[in-house]
């Protein structure tokens, strides 16, 4: 069962079908170009089959991010390990006009906090193209440090981000 998870401003929530058009609208746009993106919305249909399908095959995954006292979706944001990355990743899209207001980086906080307390992890990464000003800005409001770089068959040469380990201890893989 996916959890709900809450924070001052956010439900982490599972992604549905229902979120398709907002994923759709965000793979459209040129925002999703450090993603995979643009995407056409037959691809995009399966991006977020994968997304819901990675709950099953891996245990965790991310979550549609609303924002609390609106109800509106602002996003996608959480772990993600899919075949060919390096190591478990704590990822994060925002969709529309919803970045700069430190939703990526409470809802990362959130999922770090879900993968190092109850999937006992013991390091996380994220990884960020790097031209992604935005995305590194929220990797270093997270505490996370430059850890070297991975060249991905598909999305090319990535910075590594490794998060600050769960007990303050090494944060070493």
């Amino acid at each position: 069962m996916i959890p709900t998870l809450h924070t001052e401003r956010l439900t982490l929530r599972p992604l549905t079908l229902a979120d398709l058009d907002h994923v759709v609208l965000f793979y459209a746009s040129d925002r999703s170009q450090y993603v995979g993106g643009p995407a056409s919305p037959e691809q995009v249909w399966r991006m977020l089959a994968a997304e819901i399908g990675h709950w099953a095959l891996r245990g965790f995954g991310r979550w549609g991010v609303d924002i609390t006292a609106t109800g509106v979706t602002c996003g996608m944001v959480g772990l993600w390990q899919p075949d060919g990355w390096p190591e478990a990743e704590i990822g994060w899209d925002l969709w529309g006009d919803h970045e700069g207001k430190g939703y990526a980086t409470e809802a990362g906080l959130a999922a770090r906090g879900y993968a190092y307390e109850v999937l006992d992890w013991p390091t996380a990464i994220s990884l960020v193209h790097p031209e992604n000003e935005a995305s590194r800005s929220v990797a270093k409001r997270l505490n996370a440090t430059h850890d070297g770089m991975f060249e991905h068959a598909r999305f090319g040469v990535l910075e590594i981000w490794r998060h600050p380990a769960p007990t303050g201890g090494s944060n070493a893989a």
